[in-house]
């Protein structure tokens, strides 16, 4: 157990260098929701959507079978997205900076907070960061969450995980150094 706790806290403190953050423009694009059954109510600002989900915001674009989206009074989306048994949800954005360089995940579950740019991905979970469709960093786990302002991941294991259990977290991270040398 004591060497869980280890992977969890030393991937939580993983800062990288800041390179680049969420695409900043995304924040004043619609959104385009689509979906078999989708649910409105525009007084309460909260959207559900049934089956073949598909969320574009500038460049997120969020995938799953079962959404609930919830608009704050200052215009910031709480995204909650699961997939089935057949599917995972799955989320993509660009980040500011560099054109090609993307963030992506998919899991069980994902969920994005457009005002603290939050990304948590559960079950089964895969973050992925590339540039120019070269893989970057790469984490794997039960749970990743990804700070977009802080530039920080943390994986975390299921909270009745064991210590026969491990390896439950994995992650492949490229030098800082030669990833921003190389831009």
């Amino acid at each position: 157990m004591h060497r869980l706790l280890h992977i969890g806290f030393t991937l939580s403190l993983l800062v990288l260098s800041p390179i680049a953050n969420a695409e900043k423009a995304d924040q004043d694009k619609p959104i385009i929701l689509e979906a078999e059954k989708v649910s409105v109510n525009d007084v309460q600002q909260v959207y559900d959507l049934k089956g073949q989900v598909l969320l574009i915001k500038g460049s997120i674009i969020v995938t799953g079978e079962d959404g609930h989206i919830q608009v704050d009074p200052e215009g910031y989306e709480l995204v909650d997205v699961k997939g089935s048994a057949d599917t995972t949800a799955s989320f993509r954005q660009r980040r500011e900076g560099p054109a090609d360089e993307f963030i992506q995940g998919r899991g069980t579950q994902v969920t994005y907070n457009a005002k603290t740019e939050i990304l948590t991905i559960t079950g089964e979970a895969s973050l992925k960061r590339s540039l120019n469709m070269q893989m970057l960093d790469q984490l794997q786990g039960w749970k990743i969450e990804y700070d977009d302002i802080k530039e920080r991941y943390r994986v975390t294991p299921p909270a009745n995980a064991k210590a026969e259990d491990l390896p439950l977290a994995r992650a492949i991270l490229s030098p800082r150094r030669k990833a921003t040398l190389e831009k």
